[in-house]
């Protein structure tokens, strides 16, 4: 799965640098979405798999300390991002003549500084908070990866104000953009509902398909991790964290090459490329 994920993730980032016609705003972001997906799961799962083979399971605080954080950069960052994405969405639904003109190449570069700045800024004050907390010990963590809520858990003092911090964080960049997608998405289905063609409705819902099953994996899975009530059962937590940190990944480049044109053509340009090469390095050899 790991392999699949380099592999997709990665080929849809290459696709999108070496064909011109994938040089729009949606795959711009949709590179983004790849690479984090290449980052974080090539935080844990490498030595995920080394501890599977190893009897001898353990981690150096640092080295968890940095999981932990590029978990929430992930995560933060995807929350802006996926919003961002659905504010592209609707302007080249709502307002496609425009859309180059409000979607420059300017602007995506500064949402893509903007959602990444969010996202290190509160991972940073989340894992500032977290390392200032004392640890007694085993210090065995009951989980496959060093996430922020099985941290917690090896403190032995009040962690009020971690759990506070990440309420609020819960709210700004969980339920904001969710709200910013919500909007987006109104404002779609309005204009698609006054196109009187049926082909023309048919041609608008296929460009947000991919991206409503996108954030649907997405929020179901973080708002069910970080909303639910407390669980004593750790099997069904490290489920769902799995489901979220290698199951999500996999499918993400799956769901936007799926029924693509685009990026089929994309792929077909370069096969062909490729091949072509190889035959000329044949001849001349």
């Amino acid at each position: 799965m790991y392999l699949v994920i380099l592999l997709g993730n990665s080929t849809l980032i290459i696709l999108t640098l070496l064909d011109s016609h994938l040089h729009t705003p949606v795959y711009f972001f949709l590179c983004h979405l790849s690479f984090l997906d290449i980052w974080y799961t090539s935080s844990f799962i490498p030595s995920m798999l080394i501890h599977f083979l190893s009897e001898k399971k353990t981690i150096s605080f640092t080295r968890c300390v940095v999981q932990m954080s590029v978990s929430y950069t992930k995560g933060s960052t995807e929350c802006v991002l996926l919003a961002v994405m659905a504010y592209d969405r609707s302007i080249a639904i709502c307002n496609p003549l425009r859309c180059p003109i409000i979607m420059s190449k300017a602007l995506c570069i500064q949402m893509a500084a903007l959602f990444w700045g969010l996202g290190f800024l509160n991972s940073l004050t989340e894992t500032i908070l977290a390392v200032q907390l004392p640890f007694y010990g085993k210090n065995l963590i009951n989980h496959f990866v060093c996430e922020i809520l099985a941290f917690f858990k090896l403190s032995c003092t009040d962690i009020s104000l971690n759990e506070i911090t990440i309420m609020v964080g819960n709210v700004i960049f969980l339920f904001v953009p969710l709200l910013l997608v919500c909007i987006s998405y109104i404002f779609i289905l309005s204009t698609v509902l006054r196109i009187n063609s049926a082909e023309g409705r048919k041609k608008a819902f296929p460009t947000c398909s991919a991206h409503i099953m996108v954030v649907t994996v997405f929020y179901g899975t973080i708002l069910f991790m970080y909303m639910k009530p407390k669980s004593k059962d750790a099997a069904f937590d490290k489920l769902i964290a799995l489901f979220y940190g290698v199951v999500k990944p996999l499918l993400n480049p799956i769901i936007y090459s799926l029924r693509n044109t685009e990026v089929h053509g994309a792929m077909r340009k370069l096969t062909a490329r490729l091949v072509l090469e190889e035959r000329m390095r044949n001849l001349h050899l």
